[in-house]
């Protein structure tokens, strides 16, 4: 393998991950691509032509020259309307377009990794002109494509892979998002702790202590008094972060300890990506 060791364990992660959405869209009739996913606007078809798109960017291929329609109401900014292209192209494919489009895309990403040498730190192109080492480009993209895993599991009924490489790779990313969260998005006072108490397939307790120039910090060791206490499992901390459901939504999978202003504040903030 060329592929260098910190890169290895994304692409592992994409691998289970695609090879799970290639076995769970294979047998789906056509009405089934048209199910609704929690991810808003989007249907399953919309998920894997996403997907397939991701996929196509990180070969570098050109985007398509299309025009969206007018009347998609979930696309309200530019990073929407740039991602949204890839899938209203694909609106109209037939269930064996979508899945020999999906078949042939990942034996190029296969191929393309088999032979994958550059440095983590390369440069490569992002979304928008932006551009990023390979490293941030291989963890964002395995991370959405867990995400979107778990997008057409949740329309098909087929729970599973909370604890696959996907996973672990879901967690480091959520959780490096969580200090501006709560220091700065939601304003958590100054010389405080904020405590995250996560159960089920992937467990974890953090902390995030703000200092007193208000900047937070990811911390293992656990907090005594802290300001805020939250105990919730994986799967609903994952579908909050996701903005995949509001806080409401599952206030009774949620315990929040400690001054409301403050915890309803940490939830409302609490969407990293949609």
């Amino acid at each position: 393998m060329s592929l260098h060791p910190t890169l290895q364990p994304y692409a592992d992660a994409w691998t289970h991950s695609i090879e799970a959405i290639s076995e769970l869209v294979q047998p789906l009739v056509e009405a089934d691509w048209n199910r609704r996913t929690p991810c808003p606007g989007w249907s399953v078809r919309d998920i894997v032509s996403h997907v397939i798109g991701l996929d196509c960017e990180m070969l570098g291929d050109p985007r398509p020259i299309h025009t969206l329609p007018r009347d998609l109401f979930h696309v309200t900014n530019d990073h929407q309307r740039y991602t949204e292209m890839q899938v209203d192209v694909r609106r109209h494919h037939t269930s064996p377009e979508m899945t020999s489009e999906l078949e042939y895309t990942v034996i190029r990403r296969n191929r393309q990794l088999r032979n994958e040498s550059r440095d983590p730190g390369t440069k490569v192109r992002g979304p928008l002109g932006t551009e990023l080492t390979l490293e941030e480009s291989m963890r964002t993209h395995a991370f959405n494509v867990w995400v979107h895993e778990q997008d057409l599991r949740a329309a098909l009924g087929r729970p599973g892979n909370l604890d696959s490489p996907g996973a672990q790779v879901a967690r480091d990313v959520l959780l490096a998002a969580l200090p501006e969260l709560v220091a700065e998005k939601a304003d958590a006072p100054r010389s405080s702790a904020i405590v995250f108490d996560v159960h089920g397939p992937v467990e974890f307790l953090r902390t995030i202590r703000v200092d007193i120039q208000g900047r937070g910090t990811l911390e293992t060791a656990p907090a005594l008094g802290p300001a805020a206490t939250f105990t919730l499992d994986w799967e609903t901390y994952v579908r909050l972060a996701c903005g995949r459901v509001t806080p409401e939504a599952v206030k009774d999978r949620v315990k929040a300890e400690g001054e409301p202003g403050l915890t309803g504040a940490i939830l409302r903030n609490f969407t990293v990506t949609q």
